[in-house]
């Protein structure tokens, strides 16, 4: 039989804590309990609960061996006489996920399998090394820029590892002061990002390696990139489909005209068919967006019919003479409905 661990009241969060909250609960009180900032008898009793904190994070920041010790209940206190469930032995995992078992407790052992073994006073640099959190950002694209792909540089201001302790807090028997014990600061740094063609509004980029430095000099976490489209003057995008407006005169608009209307990659010109209306859509294939599926969609041109803001004598002669031998009425159906 062995004493039960109540890994949450170790790291001092509730049940219900968050992956990033487990994460700095355990780094505050790793740098408290550092024994390499303590000395005699505080040292031996620094190890031990630095033992601890190490075996409750190797258990609670990790997702499987959270959800097998979240099975054994919510009702047990810290030291409580344990017995593991009827086949809660039957589940093991790969020693190799389990890391060093050297430093873990017998309950810890009971619960997941391995080899005892003490704790290691000259290990503790590298127990001490984790790996560092996931960071997000947003970064804006224009259309053309999501649509096309490239490269873009980017500047974030993120933490680097301290250059006087090397990320471990510690210098000699005490805090860092640069960086205050935290093991990092924070810095401007440049990053060349590769944005795929297509890339979609609300999606996510991941950069290995470019998130927060771990820890005692662990591996950098993630950086997750989420994409925001800057809307755009021009263009409107719907689906794998753009549509623009494009704006024509009268006389264009009844006679049949050709214009230059821009797309996501070159000009083109569109032929504008005799007596169109206004709202009228004229299609241009695969010259949309680029599709989830491979292909492109569609863009359309929507034709607005405007007049010119400013006519001379000839023109208003023209537009007189329209108007005397042209009969038909464009409002005659605003009164069907009466009787």
């Amino acid at each position: 039989m062995v004493k039960f661990r109540d890994y949450y009241e170790i790291l001092e969060v509730d049940r219900n804590a968050s992956e990033k909250k487990i994460k700095t609960a355990f780094r505050k009180l790793a740098r408290k309990y550092h024994p390499d900032l303590h000395t005699g008898k505080e040292k031996k009793e620094a190890e031990e609960k630095f033992k601890e904190l190490n075996e409750a994070h190797e258990v609670l920041s990790n997702p499987e061996k959270r959800k097998k010790y979240d099975q054994l209940g919510a009702n047990w206190q810290q030291g409580m006489d344990f017995t593991p469930p009827p086949g809660h032995r039957d589940v093991r995992f790969d020693p190799h996920d389990l890391g060093d078992m050297g430093g873990f407790s017998d309950f810890f052992q009971t619960i997941f399998g391995g080899k005892g073994g003490g704790f290691r006073s000259q290990r503790t640099r590298t127990t001490w090394a984790q790996p560092g959190n996931d960071i997000e950002a947003d970064i804006e694209l224009t259309l053309e820029e999501a649509c096309q792909g490239g490269k873009r540089a980017i500047r974030l201001n993120s933490s680097e590892a301290c250059s006087s302790c090397q990320g471990t807090g510690i210098v000699g028997k005490n805090f860092c002061s640069l960086c205050d014990g935290q093991g990092f600061m924070l810095r401007p740094r440049e990053i060349e990002v590769s944005i795929p063609p297509g890339a979609r509004a609300g999606s996510r980029l991941r950069l290995k390696g470019q998130g927060e430095p771990g820890p005692g000099g662990g591996e950098r976490g993630n950086l997750f990139l989420k994409i925001r489209i800057i809307p755009h003057p021009v263009f409107s995008l719907v689906g794998d489909d753009i549509t623009i407006e494009a704006p024509v005169y009268p006389w264009e608009a009844a006679l049949g005209t050709k214009i230059d209307v821009p797309t996501l990659d070159k000009v083109v010109t569109v032929k504008v068919p005799p007596e169109s209306q206004e709202g009228k859509k004229l299609r241009l294939k695969q010259m949309g967006f680029p599709g989830k599926g491979g292909g492109r969609g569609d863009q359309y041109i929507k034709l607005k019919i405007v007049n010119s803001s400013k006519i001379n004598k000839k023109e208003r002669q023209l537009f007189e003479q329209m108007a005397k031998i042209h009969h038909d009425d464009p409002r005659r159906n605003l009164f069907s409905g009466r009787r």
